[in-house]
């Protein structure tokens, strides 16, 4: 595994943090250059971006505290800020960049569905770039496995300690994942029958695809051998289930009238 990208003397750029920054970069070049087809202004969308990020960041340190290490964090609360030391969750990141988002349309006076439609396609090719940079970081790793898939991730100084087993490399599993979501919603960006279906579809193909990487990954366990993203992706795959159903009704009974 490679953490640390490079040095300039006492800075070091490591790669997990080259690859969430590339991939906000990336992200919001992609949501501005989708925004002219629905004639939002650029300015606006910069402003989105920012809210999504420090909304997305609070949400997936969060989630991360309360979830998966509470005792430690009520024992030495000033570690909740520590966040270059790991302990980042995605759905946690998922959740406060969608709260933070509705709080800012609604500020604005922003159509939400048609927000919501222009920046699944960025967070699919996020997560995408941001899962190589697990990969490369070594964290976020699967069970061990004798298959040709097997990855050994190495212990160095800065990295998650492993015990040297061969394991799946579940980053990479994710990172397909993105960028193949990523390339399905560009296809129906300029073909969806209804604001928001794009978003819809990203929540119930990202999750029921997260749903089934989590079968491969180490995480924490809550029911049995149900981990906490799974049980996340199954509510979040009802949630947006019924929702796509409901505005695909009103769809169909616009086009009856």
């Amino acid at each position: 595994m490679l953490p640390v990208l490079f040095e300039f003397g006492p800075l070091s750029v490591y790669a997990w943090g080259f690859a969430l920054s590339l991939a906000i970069i990336l992200g919001t070049f992609v949501a501005m250059r989708l925004a002219r087809d629905i004639n939002v202004d650029s300015d606006r969308i910069l402003d989105l971006a920012i809210v999504l990020v420090i909304g997305g960041v609070v949400g997936a340190r969060l989630f991360y505290v309360f979830v998966y290490d509470p005792a430690r964090f009520m024992e030495n609360p000033l570690e909740i800020f520590a966040i270059w030391r790991g302990g980042l969750v995605y759905y946690g990141a998922f959740i406060g960049g969608l709260a933070a988002g509705i709080l800012y349309v609604m500020v604005k006076k922003l159509p939400f569905w048609p927000l919501a439609d222009l920046v699944a396609p960025p967070l699919a090719l996020g997560y995408g770039i941001v899962r190589i940079g697990c990969f490369m970081n070594g964290c976020c790793y699967g069970h061990e496995t004798e298959s040709f898939l097997g990855v050994i991730f190495p212990y160095l100084e800065g990295a998650p300690c492993i015990d040297g087993a061969a394991r799946y490399p579940t980053q990479l599993f994710s990172s397909a994942l993105g960028f193949t979501l990523f390339a399905l919603l560009l296809y129906l960006w300029k073909r969806k029958k209804f604001d928001g279906q794009v978003f819809l579809i990203f929540l119930i193909t990202y999750s029921a695809g997260r749903f089934v990487v989590e079968h491969f990954r180490e995480n924490l366990m809550i029911f049995g051998n149900i981990t906490v993203s799974q049980l996340v992706s199954a509510v979040i795959i009802v949630v947006a289930g019924i929702l796509y159903r409901y505005r695909s009704r009103g769809v169909k009974r616009e086009h009856r009238m």
